[in-house]
């Protein structure tokens, strides 16, 4: 509980990727004078700073080719095995958030928050979200970014290990759901017909910050 009320002033923001965790947590954070804390941008930092020891999925998965990580392999153990899913490197998170200075609020984002790490560091279950994407907003969001292909372009059968990235982070994101609910923490489910906005006004709803804050853009 120590570690919880040190970080009473943090909100979390989880779930599957392309769930637009991104952007909501950016415009959350631009209107409520948060600290935002993306949690993608320091996965290069983290992979450094983890020793074989505390990582040891990470370090085979550093020592795979492409072909290897996510076409030769099924999606369910690509799954059991992404070191960042079995929470791997998740300490680190909290030794950062720990060196953010004292009083300013944080808001912190990505699909590395993992509902049972996140749990023993709340005070109250309100202050975490996981946004969970049905897979054709998922898809819709990859294509939309320009970066459906990304990864799979990279392997020796694209078509594959697309189809293989697709069902891993579904059955990731069900897993989510499950292990949330469990807790009894939240989630919003993001389908084709949520607007930004009004995604906004949920978590912010649900984090227990004012909407009128948060001003309206065109659809």
């Amino acid at each position: 509980m120590d570690l919880a009320d040190r970080l009473r002033r943090v909100r979390w923001l989880g779930g599957g990727s392309g769930a637009g965790k991104s952007t909501i947590a950016r415009r959350i954070a631009e209107r409520h004078g948060l600290h935002l804390y993306a949690t993608d941008d320091v996965m290069s930092d983290h992979a450094a700073r983890c020793t074989p020891e505390d990582a040891p999925f990470l370090r085979r998965f550093a020592d795979m080719d492409m072909d290897e990580r996510w076409v030769d392999r099924s999606p369910e153990a690509m799954l059991e095995t992404f070191h960042w899913f079995r929470g791997e490197g998740f300490g680190l998170i909290v030794e950062d958030l720990l060196r953010l200075p004292a009083g300013t609020g944080v808001l912190v984002e990505g699909f590395r928050l993992l509902p049972h790490l996140v749990r023993p560091h709340l005070v109250e279950p309100g202050q975490a979200v996981w946004l969970l994407p049905t897979p054709d907003f998922r898809e819709a969001a990859f294509r939309g970014r320009g970066t459906l292909w990304d990864i799979p372009r990279r392997t020796g059968d694209p078509e594959r290990a697309l189809r293989n990235l697709l069902d891993r982070d579904r059955m990731f994101t069900e897993r989510l759901r499950d292990d949330a609910r469990a807790l009894d923490l939240t989630v919003i489910d993001v389908d084709t017909s949520t607007t930004e906005d009004h995604l906004i006004e949920r978590v912010t709803r649900a984090f227990g910050f004012p909407t009128t804050r948060l001003p309206r853009t065109a659809s």
